[in-house]
């Protein structure tokens, strides 16, 4: 089973394609290497693609301690290292992209171009006033799944963040069994980021610092809380573009794969 030592933990990680060039992928909370299985084998074609699990997550262990955005970005950072990579794109959705965007700010000379689908990061919204009615109900939201694990009910606290967070209602009936039993072994790792201070927050005057060219996208028929939080990262972000994935919401990769491996390949062959 391949794996890289990185700050005390090993991270499962798989590599494909023939390229010289690196395309590094992050995956969000829940999921791990295989939320990525739709849109790899079309971009090993042009690319050397990089998925990994974030500790925590499936075949990566859990470690005891508190776990922290900056430790992921960390743990990013020494993977790309342990593999010889430099000067990777990476491309992260939901919490992966959180994950790129700080190490963005702290290891910048690590990647040549960033991809980033709405990162969860509501702290950049705080002094919007107009979003608080949202803040709030997503706060409610997230409160309850916190409780449900907690309680140790994982099955229902995933269901609960699939419906109400993720995905829309309804949607835990209609996912794949294996995507389901994923969610509920990564459960306590979401419920650990979840206890981050930081981990909804980032430091927007560096990432400003920043030169590599940028993608910023959200879906359209997601909550307006992400295009607003989108909008405050592309605005701070030097040479960042935007981009809308028409009818699709959080996770355009496995709604829209196809699209989603369009818009890639046309940002990275600028």
């Amino acid at each position: 089973m391949p794996t890289v030592i990185a700050n005390g933990t090993e991270l499962y990680y798989e590599r494909s394609g023939t390229s010289s060039v690196p395309l590094v992928f992050v995956h969000g909370s829940w999921g791990d290497h295989h939320n990525w299985d739709a849109v790899v084998p079309a971009l090993a074609r042009s690319f050397d693609v990089v998925t990994y699990d974030r500790r925590g997550h499936s075949q990566s262990p859990r470690p005891s301690s508190q776990g922290s955005l900056h430790e992921d970005a960390m743990d990013l950072a020494a993977l790309l290292e342990g593999l010889g990579v430099t000067q990777a794109h990476l491309v992260g959705n939901s919490f992966g992209a959180a994950v790129c965007l700080r190490l963005a700010t702290e290891r910048p000379e690590l990647f040549r171009s960033l991809v980033v689908h709405e990162p969860p990061l509501f702290g950049l919204l705080a002094d919007d006033a107009a979003m608080q009615p949202l803040l709030a109900e997503i706060r409610r939201r997230v409160a309850t799944v916190i409780a449900r694990l907690e309680a140790g009910d994982t099955v229902e606290g995933a269901r609960q963040f699939v419906e109400t967070i993720a995905f829309g209602p309804g949607a835990w009936d209609t996912i794949p069994e294996r995507m389901r039993q994923t969610f509920i072994a990564n459960a306590p790792t979401w419920l650990d980021e979840s206890r981050d201070p930081e981990s909804s927050t980032l430091n927007l005057e560096a990432l400003g610092r920043l030169r590599a060219p940028s993608l910023v996208t959200h879906g359209d028929e997601s909550p307006p809380f992400f295009p607003a939080v989108v909008a405050k990262i592309a605005a701070a972000l030097p040479k960042a573009k935007q981009y809308t994935f028409k009818g699709a919401g959080h996770v355009p990769h496995l709604s829209h794969s196809q699209t989603y491996v369009e818009v890639i390949r046309g940002f990275l062959s600028e």
